[in-house]
This record gives structure tokens, C-alpha cells and sequence, in this order.
């Protein structure tokens, strides 16, 4: 275990020492409700999401999952935006749901906003996500050349 910790670190030096700028993107939202963290962070041409939920301009949507994943989504595309980006340039997500027997549920939306080939993908059943939501979801995206 420590090996791959000190490999992992390693590359991260690695990464770091070819002079990939970093640059972060707070939106308006996450400054007025002063969370700690930025929506995003770009390292070279590779952009991480922070994970997003279906929070509106009032707070959680409400419904359940449905209504939360369209929100969640939504929220996802206009922090691409900002950046220049789509759903287009994500290549993996990780789906962090609360109850599992939702996954089809949350699948019927998935597969409105992301287009064949999907992205590579992971998921898990968690407990105490964000603002009591249904799901959670980050990203990675790739800054296409042509960008």
C-alpha cells in the first residue's frame, strides 16, 4: 500500500514539475453561500468537478432524485460553460447515490444530458450527502484541442 502512495505521489510531482498551471473557477453561487471549495480546477487541460447536487436558487430541489439529477446536471453544464466546455468533454463520473434502488431512476436522466459513448463511470451508495440530497455526481473533463 505504501508503494502505491509514494508511485501516486510521484507522478503527482512529476505532473506538477512540467509546469501544468492551475487554475480555479468559483462561481457567483458558491462565493455568496461561502462554501469551501471551487467548482472547478483545471491542471493542464484536464478539469475536475467538484461533486454537484440538484441545488437551485432556493436550495435542494425538491421531488427526490429525479428532479434533483435534472438540477444537479443543469448546474454541471452551466460551470462547463463558464469554462468553454460541454457534457461533451466530461470522460469520468462518479455517482454517489443514497439509495441504490434509485440507480434506474437516476439513469433515465443521466442518458438526456450525456451521449453514446458514455463516459467511463463509477458509483456507490453513500449516506449524508450534501443538503440531504438523493445523489451526488463529480467529473473530469478533457479541454479539447481545438478549445
Amino acid at each position: 500500500m505504501k508503494k502505491i502512495i509514494l508511485i501516486s505521489f510521484g507522478l503527482f510531482i512529476s505532473a506538477s514539475s512540467l509546469g501544468d498551471e492551475v487554475s480555479y473557477f468559483v462561481s457567483e453561487s458558491t462565493k455568496e453561500n461561502n462554501y469551501p471549495f471551487s467548482d472547478a480546477v483545471t491542471v493542464g487541460d484536464i478539469v475536475y468537478l467538484s461533486g454537484v447536487v440538484g441545488e437551485g436558487e432556493s436550495g435542494l430541489v425538491v421531488g427526490g432524485i429525479v428532479p434533483e439529477a435534472h438540477q444537479a446536471l443543469k448546474n454541471m453544464q452551466e460551470t462547463l460553460s463558464n469554462l468553454g466546455l460541454s457534457l461533451d468533454n466530461v470522460f469520468k463520473c462518479l455517482v454517489m447515490i443514497d439509495d441504490i434502488e434509485k440507480w434506474s431512476q437516476f439513469n433515465s436522466v443521466y442518458i438526456q444530458y450525456f451521449n453514446k459513448p458514455y463516459p467511463a463511470r463509477s458509483a456507490f451508495g453513500a449516506d449524508g450527502l450534501a443538503l440531504n440530497a438523493s445523489f451526488e455526481m463529480e467529473c473530469i473533463a478533457k479541454i479539447s484541442n481545438d478549445h
